[in-house]
């Protein structure tokens, strides 16, 4: 093989790791390696080092070894050769990696456990009924993976684990050398499992703005999506009252402005004002339009809405400011058209008014309904709310 084949070789071997590694790494620095002394026919428990956050699997190694035996290979150092977990699994090239190349004559069974009461339970009777793995046939060495979605024995922020190990050397002691590497993925490294991140979203709901939608999912997730992205949850648990406040008020308005949550919370919004304005909640309706307005997404149908609303509660002068901005995004709009008409009329400029009624009295404001329609369903309503004129006969009569 030429040295060009043979760089070249490396190099994807190298890519191909890191690439692998993007998700996860093995931490060598949290790795436990623990030379133990068993004594002939005794049992005894070994706890790891503290397990980091974001844990999802383990691979662990139990050698043997006689008096003057040493470990040729370190564990971390075997799985250096190994980008994830996942190569462990690819055949038995993965298991002969992962055994040691020796070990003594001397046998023993080990069980694993996930709590300090279990462990000592089973110094003292020698049960393995509350294990979550148990190795009842004597070795001399042994090596597995344990993953959070197939075993029991990892769960999500287990702290640290028990082994146990019992001597079947009825005369000698025993020295087993335990070896625990952990797997660390690292977005789950940053703390965010699914109660944490249900927290910030539970709290999300409660905010004001979250309130003011119909459907506030999304707009949780991605304050959510933020802060995860900014803090670990250990910090984020450690700002102040005050900061998280701020936190909240600065990814929400981040959010807010999202183009696609935006969409759907001035929808909700338009939704909402249209309920309010069919049970003849005027000034409600108007709050929810004047959101809109303010943040500068209304449509000329929202402008001809909140001067609708206007022209209810008698607010005749805001009603043709806003109806008048309406005009300006889309003269074309008949719905503002004939509210300005209404305005004008009950606001004693019947001139004004009678110009506007009259040069569209043979449209339609919109697919089905007439302008003459609408005009008869609008006085109705007028009228209703106890908005009186006298020249309601006269408009409909120049039709």
């Amino acid at each position: 093989m030429t040295f060009k084949k043979i760089f070249l070789f490396f190099s994807f071997i190298s890519f191909c790791s890191s690439f692998a590694q993007k998700d996860g790494y093995w931490d060598k620095e949290r790795s436990t390696t623990k030379e133990i002394i068993v004594s002939a026919r005794d049992r005894i428990t070994v706890y790891t080092e503290d397990l980091p956050v974001g844990t999802t699997e383990i691979v662990y190694r139990i050698t043997l070894l006689d008096e003057n035996q040493q470990m040729s290979n370190s564990l971390v150092s075997v799985l250096k050769a190994i980008p994830d977990p996942t190569g462990i699994s690819q055949g038995s090239a993965g298991a002969v990696f992962l055994m040691s190349k020796i070990s003594g004559d001397d046998k023993c069974t080990y069980s694993i456990f996930t709590s300090s009461e279990n462990a000592k339970k089973y110094v003292s009777d020698g049960k393995t009924d509350t294990a979550c793995y148990a190795q009842l046939e004597p070795v001399s060495k042994d090596a597995k993976r344990l993953s959070l979605d197939k075993s029991s024995c990892i769960k999500e922020n287990t702290p640290v684990i028990w082994f146990g190990f019992e001597s079947k050397n009825w005369f000698l002691n025993q020295k087993v050398v335990l070896e625990v590497v952990p797997w660390v993925d690292v977005k789950l490294n940053r703390g965010w499992n699914q109660d944490n991140k249900n927290e910030i979203i539970s709290l999300c709901k409660t905010s004001t703005m979250a309130q003011k939608m119909a459907n506030s999912d999304d707009f949780c997730v991605c304050i959510l999506e933020k802060i995860m992205k900014q803090y670990r949850y250990t910090e984020f648990q450690k700002l102040l009252p005050i900061e998280k406040n701020k936190v909240y008020k600065d990814f929400g308005n981040a959010c807010y402005k999202d183009v696609d949550i935006s969409k759907n919370v001035f929808n909700d919004l338009r939704t909402q004002a249209a309920v309010l304005i069919n049970t003849q909640k005027y000034n409600e309706a108007i709050q929810r339009l004047t959101t809109i307005i303010n943040e500068g997404k209304a449509t000329a149908l929202d402008y001809s809405s909140i001067g609708y609303c206007y022209i209810l509660t008698k607010q005749y002068a805001k009603a043709i400011k806003f109806l008048k901005e309406g005009e300006k995004i889309d003269d074309t709009e008949l719905l503002v058209k004939l509210n300005l008409a209404h305005v004008y009329l009950l606001d004693d400029n019947f001139s004004e008014a009678k110009t506007i009624y009259k040069k569209y009295q043979n449209q339609n404001v919109s697919e089905n309904l007439s302008w003459t329609d609408k005009t008869k369903l609008d006085f109705a309503a007028f009228q209703k709310a106890g908005i009186q004129s006298k020249d309601y006969e006269r408009v409909l009569k120049l039709f």
